[in-house]
């Protein structure tokens, strides 16, 4: 029951952050949801900074997790690529901005434990990135100009900003598209 009730904060306490940021969500606002006493919250996070750290590297793990299963269903560089980003595209879907772009935004009053969290999140996806960027440009599937770290934070800052974006739009599925199709056309040297 502990865990479970621990899991359920951070299911809520996620989805709150990605909706509205981290300085927009309180314990009241998940005690709420949860329907447990803000105490009780208190008991699992003693503090709030303690609560989105974990939510943090909770969302870093469930990441590689992901990528890993990426790797596992496609050995194309192409398409490894695309399913990366069909995961903001899919945040879209549910109205949700990833996690660990969303509390950049409030970089200025996160805990030092948090932005290392956060800059493991985006270290990690950098990397991945970039070795999907040199097996696709030795394979001669890309057309890569620059370094393959340069190049892999240039797509993961495409991913980031289309998302944020493509919210502005109506039609925020076909906004993402064509602020990512770019870069892809790019890459795919289809210009």
């Amino acid at each position: 029951m502990k865990g479970n009730t621990a899991e359920q904060i951070l299911d809520i306490a996620q989805e709150l952050v990605q909706n509205r940021g981290y300085n927009a969500f309180s314990y009241a606002d998940i005690s709420e949801q949860v329907k447990i006493r803000k105490a009780s919250i208190h008991y699992h996070f003693p503090s709030k900074d303690d609560l989105v750290r974990e939510l943090v590297k909770r969302y870093r793990e469930i990441f590689n997790r992901i990528r890993q299963q990426i790797e596992q269903k496609s050995d194309s560089p192409k398409q490894q690529l695309r399913l990366f980003a069909n995961l903001y595209r899919e945040g879209l879907s549910q109205e949700k901005l990833c996690l660990c772009g969303m509390l950049t935004s409030d970089w200025a009053v996160l805990p030092e434990t948090v932005r290392d969290e956060i800059k493991r999140f985006f270290s990690d996806n950098e990397t991945w990135l970039a070795g999907v960027l040199e097996r696709g440009c030795q394979a001669g599937v890309f057309h890569c100009k620059s370094p393959y770290e340069m190049e892999a934070k240039r797509i993961l800052a495409t991913f980031q900003g289309a998302q944020l974006f493509s919210r502005l739009s109506e039609d925020s599925i076909s906004a993402f598209e064509q602020m990512i199709q770019p870069l892809f056309a790019e890459l795919l040297d289809e210009q």
